[in-house]
């Protein structure tokens, strides 16, 4: 029982009050439709399209393949060729003209195309582990600028030199239906970006397990999610061992969990954390998909309610150097303390502790003039 579960469970949970619901699998290894247990016969032949499995919920399993012939056809052929070129057989050619970041440029066209449809009320995205997801939310904002400061000159200067350069070069130089290819794709994805950076359209929540390696993963997302814009508004614990569980096997594994989880709760502090136990059994098909939802949302609860727009803290270049805002609506100027651990900021705020993971180019450097002004807390950043 992983991320994919707790997605299904959710989509289920919110058709089963009324939202015309979408669960989209990102993830490459997709296990979405073996999460519903759905039988080969019935999915075959269907992904790549949302596929609906009752009245109000829809299940999508993104294929590249279907995409690459979609959407990426002169993109996907032209690397082909070039590839082709250097001595590649025309199977490895094909495989590898999949460039990284399709799979996940072409999820967001659909949940783009979705929303200007107002097919669904609600889209529950199921991302891949924390790399690629990274790698996700960030694509929006390096195609953009790809499209505003290189594609225009790119283009110009390939048109200008194409006709001399293809007499003498080993292959042939990208046709303009190539970079045709490029803008089409570019203004399907238009607004998408705004679309994912309203914390009152789009909320984010981590899941986790209550172990060591697992936790750093999830607080490295946590960061660049927050340095993205994007609003992280849950946490999800998984795999809790319950506490009817008492055999001196899991006595280590309980007081490792019990030390975790309260790193966790400070670590994530404002933003709600949930615990989901460990099942007795696998956490597979429609009935068992429902036990979970029972578990992980209480009687009455919206999961689509997003319970958090405010990003608790944001990194900032200004005037040539880094800052980092916090806001703390309690807190006063003599009761607050910071030091640097590792790669995070610590903020002391009385009793409290707050651990503040920094981005990679931040990590070398040390808090510097710290300032406390209308509940926000500004911390410059410098280098030692």
């Amino acid at each position: 029982m992983g991320k994919t579960s707790l997605a299904a469970a959710t989509g289920l949970e919110l058709s089963r009050i009324g939202y015309r619901t979408l669960v989209m699998s990102v993830d490459p290894a997709h296990s979405l439709a073996d999460s519903f247990d759905l039988e080969s016969s019935l999915f075959h032949g269907r992904t790549g399209d949302p596929l609906q499995i009752s009245e109000m919920l829809a299940i999508h399993e993104v294929n590249i393949q279907k995409e690459i012939k979609r959407h990426w056809r002169e993109i996907s052929a032209y690397v082909t060729s070039v590839l082709r070129a250097t001595g590649i057989n025309d199977v490895e050619a094909e495989e590898l003209a999949i460039l990284p970041g399709m799979e996940e440029l072409s999820a967001m066209m659909y949940v783009n195309q979705f929303r200007r449809e107002n097919r669904y009320d609600v889209i529950v995205l199921d991302c891949a582990p924390t790399a690629e997801s990274m790698r996700f939310v960030s694509m929006p904002t390096t195609l953009e600028w790809y499209m505003k400061h290189i594609f225009p000159f790119q283009r110009g200067i390939l048109k200008a030199v194409r006709p001399i350069a293809n007499r003498v070069a080993p292959f042939e130089l990208p046709t303009d239906s190539y970079f045709a290819n490029i803008q089409d794709l570019f203004g399907r994805l238009d607004g998408i970006g705004e679309l994912l950076e309203n914390p009152k359209i789009t909320s984010v929540r981590l899941v986790t397990n209550p172990e060591r390696m697992v936790l750093r993963e999830t607080q490295r997302a946590f960061v660049y999610f927050s340095l993205h814009g994007l609003a992280v508004d849950g946490v999800i614990v998984n795999r809790v061992l319950p506490e009817r569980v008492t055999d001196e096997y899991f006595v280590e594994w309980r007081a490792s969990q019990e030390k975790i989880l309260d790193e966790i709760e400070s670590y994530f502090a404002p933003v709600a954390v949930k615990r989901v136990p460990l099942f007795t059994h696998e956490v597979l098909g429609r009935e068992r998909l429902e036990d979970l939802a029972r578990t992980l949302y209480r009687e009455g609860e919206d999961p689509a309610a997003v319970v958090r727009t405010e990003a608790p803290y944001t990194f900032n270049k200004v005037d040539g150097h880094y800052e980092i805002r916090l806001h703390l609506p309690f807190a006063a100027k003599g009761e607050i303390g910071l030091f640097k651990k590792g790669d995070e900021l610590v903020v002391e705020i009385g009793t409290l502790r707050r651990h503040i993971g920094l981005p990679t180019s931040m990590a070398a450097l040390s808090p510097g003039r710290a300032k406390l002004e209308n509940k926000v807390l500004t911390v410059e950043m410098k280098e030692n």
